[in-house]
């Protein structure tokens, strides 16, 4: 057993969804990077993962983040 524990970043009363363990945990039990939040709600961290998917798909569709140049090319190159 350790003697000095590293304490995870948080606050009790703040909700996170547990990305390794697919659950929903008050309060800071798992390390940030295996966790999305923190939620106002326990009910907002349960669909932490549609909240997830939902922003990647207006991410992919936002016309500003496109790469692709008005020709269609994705990598840039331009047939001068």
């Amino acid at each position: 057993m350790a003697l000095f524990k590293k304490r995870t970043v948080g606050k009790p009363g703040e909700w996170y969804y547990c990305l390794e363990h697919q659950k929903v945990e008050e309060g800071p039990d798992c390390p940030g990077k295996d966790r999305f939040g923190p939620y106002a709600s326990r009910t907002e961290a349960e669909h932490a993962m549609q909240t997830a998917r939902e922003r990647n798909l207006e991410w992919e569709n936002d016309p500003k983040w496109h790469d692709a140049s008005p020709t269609g090319s994705a990598d840039g190159d331009r047939d001068d």
